[in-house]
């Protein structure tokens, strides 16, 4: 199971797709984030998410919300997926220590290697106030995504 809502959300700093870190600390009383783990880059379903959020940028990027996606993938390997795919949100690599952030929400898959498919709503207070958790083969509902920041 995923960290709990109400929870304070772990902090972490990782490395985004242009080899920048990025961390969760700098978003807190500025900015409520949505926090979106996926298995693997150029997966054909982390493809398909990935490309509804950037279809629904403007929903999940702007001045009240920041998405950052995160896999155990490397940066370089993000670089060359946003850069195909004309990502413009951080994708941001959990590859050293491997999954470990994963590992702080609960979300990783230990057999595998990987995160599963977690998503968490962090309020700007730096509270978890939405969890959900899929497996790797299991599609999740951005609508539940939206219903939440609608509720922040």
């Amino acid at each position: 199971m995923p960290i709990e809502v109400g929870a304070e959300a772990p902090d972490f700093v990782l490395k985004d797709q242009n080899n920048q870190e990025v961390r969760l600390r700098d978003f807190r009383g500025r900015k409520a984030v949505l926090l979106v783990f996926y298995p693997l880059a150029f997966s054909r379903r982390c493809h398909g998410e990935l490309t509804e959020i950037q279809k629904n940028l403007a929903d999940y990027a702007n001045d009240g919300v920041q998405v950052l996606t995160v896999s155990v993938d490397s940066a370089y390997s993000h670089k060359v997926w946003a850069d195909q795919e004309n990502f413009d949100f951080p994708l941001l690599a959990d590859f050293w220590p491997h999954g470990g952030v994963a590992l702080a929400y609960d979300v990783f898959d230990a057999e595998r290697g990987f995160a599963n498919r977690g998503t968490f709503l962090i309020d700007r207070a730096g509270t978890i106030a939405y969890a959900e958790m899929n497996g790797p083969g299991e599609a999740r509902d951005q609508t539940a995504w939206r219903t939440a920041l609608a509720a922040l």
